[in-house]
């Protein structure tokens, strides 16, 4: 895991969960579920929290800066980070408490899905990537 000597290091709620948890609700054949994700400017830059029903139209939709206000005025369009919910009202409790937390115990999370902070969207193909999370793990636990 990478380390940002200025985070202090106190840990998150869940912090060294196996991250497969995650994304416990993916479908390969679509990303049209409740999902919560992170948007960063730059590896341990400035960081957006959402939450959308359609994570391949709500990124493309940053990608183009189709969505107005913070995102668009800080150019913040990288997906660092996401996980799947089985409803909308999961995955808003979870923004909520997301959006709560302290920037050091987001950025570990962060790179227990995505130690390099790699943008996972990738706005050629739509495509969206599984980050770090262990496929084949996922797959036997569905």
């Amino acid at each position: 895991m990478s380390h940002n000597p200025g985070v202090s290091q106190n840990r998150h709620p869940g912090e060294g969960r196996d991250p497969s948890w995650l994304l416990a609700c993916y479908t390969p054949t679509t990303m049209k579920r409740p999902c919560v994700y992170i948007l960063a400017s730059k590896p341990y830059g400035t960081l957006y929290v959402g939450v959308s029903s359609d994570l391949h139209m709500r990124m493309a939709q940053h990608e183009q800066g189709l969505i107005e206000g913070f995102t668009k005025k800080y150019r913040i369009k990288t997906l660092v980070y996401y996980e799947m919910h089985k409803t909308m009202e999961h995955a808003i409790a979870r923004e909520k408490l997301l959006k709560r937390w302290r920037r050091e115990w987001k950025y570990r999370l962060i790179e227990q899905m995505n130690p390099e902070w790699q943008n996972l969207f990738d706005p050629q193909t739509g495509e969206i990537a599984f980050g770090s999370v262990d496929q084949s793990q996922l797959i036997r636990e569905q």
